[in-house]
């Protein structure tokens, strides 16, 4: 077993804490590889902002465990590298199971997130307590989940979305002894997160989605002040990522994300962790098919992996500086 303290990470107890006090939200970025995992420390290292490195259960597979242990703790010493000891989670995304979360808090993971949103509501509670029982006794800390969001994200698939029920979070707080909670507000997994039918028209023709249940949210953080909330499926999906994509031989039909001003404004609430991971994969995913299709004699990987990265850096620089408002806060 590795503590997480010994490769220089931290949890996320005190980052949250801040966080809520000085209405901002961390990121926090998915990453499966190398080339992420760069972008996404120059970036937080550039704007001076706390970091969650991101994992999902699919990316540990792909990544493999012991790699990435290792590779968090070389994004600690590239951080300190670049000039700036920003404070860095390692957080596991949509654990499904107390054997996943214990062998990620067993190989150095800071925080853990239990996903028992799937499971009757005593069976969530159930599972989520006695994840957070294992976990706080290594200091790391646990995200549970309250409603359902629909899309698919890695292994994470659902048909429809169930609200958070606010009469519910109390009580489930209080019984697992949670350190944040992913509610569902209208938040969606994936690029495609509404159908157009769903959308209206702004004065640009751009398609403009239901906009999220705020009201749920404001009843949630009367029910249970000042408690860390988290917003899954926060990507915005750049239109002009979509339309590199669809230019270069790609087939993404009716991509639509959440807006950023809607994040921006949730980002001031109690809510201080949002996830952005589709938005990154679209991002790399464009400059890659751009350099396939300008170069098509280019064949080494880094003349267009490294172009990915570098798009990557942008996108996350303005989700710190102009979404979550994180900037400075390291």
């Amino acid at each position: 077993m590795v503590s997480y303290k010994e490769l220089g990470l931290v949890n996320s107890k005190e980052i949250f804490k801040k966080a809520i006090a000085g209405k901002y939200a961390i990121p926090a970025f998915n990453f499966n590889n190398m080339e992420q995992m760069q972008s996404i420390i120059q970036a937080c290292v550039e704007t001076g902002s706390p970091v969650i490195l991101q994992v999902s259960s699919g990316a540990r597979k792909y990544a493999n465990q012991t790699l990435l242990r290792y590779m968090a703790q070389g994004a600690v010493e590239y951080a300190r590298e670049l000039g700036k000891n920003i404070p860095i989670v390692l957080h596991l995304d949509h654990g499904d199971s107390f054997e996943l979360c214990k062998s990620c808090i067993d190989m150095g993971f800071s925080s853990v997130m239990i996903d028992g949103s799937h499971l009757s509501y005593e069976d969530n509670v159930a599972l989520t307590r006695k994840v957070v029982e294992y976990a706080h006794q290594h200091d790391v800390t646990v995200e549970g989940e309250l409603g359902v969001l629909a899309g698919v994200e890695d292994e994470v698939s659902a048909e429809h979305h169930t609200y958070t029920e606010p009469a519910q979070v109390e009580d489930f707080v209080k019984r697992t002894g949670v350190d944040s909670l992913a509610i569902s507000i209208g938040t969606s997994h994936g690029a495609n997160k509404f159908k157009p039918e769903q959308c209206t028209r702004d004065a640009q023709g751009i398609l403009v989605p239901p906009p999220l249940r705020f009201d749920i949210l404001e009843e949630i953080e009367k029910r249970i002040p000042g408690f860390p909330i988290v917003l899954h499926g926060a990507s915005s999906v750049p239109q002009e990522y979509v339309a590199t994509i669809n230019k270069y031989g790609g087939a993404m039909k009716d991509a639509i994300g959440i807006p950023e001003e809607q994040l921006r404004k949730a980002a001031t609430s109690a809510v201080c962790k949002i996830n952005i991971d589709s938005d990154g994969r679209l991002a790399m995913t464009a400059a890659v098919r751009e350099v396939f299709a300008s170069k098509p004699a280019e064949f080494d990987p880094r003349k267009y992996l490294g172009p990915a990265r570098d798009e990557l850096k942008k996108l996350y620089m303005h989700k710190v500086n102009n979404v979550l408002g994180s900037a400075g806060k390291a």
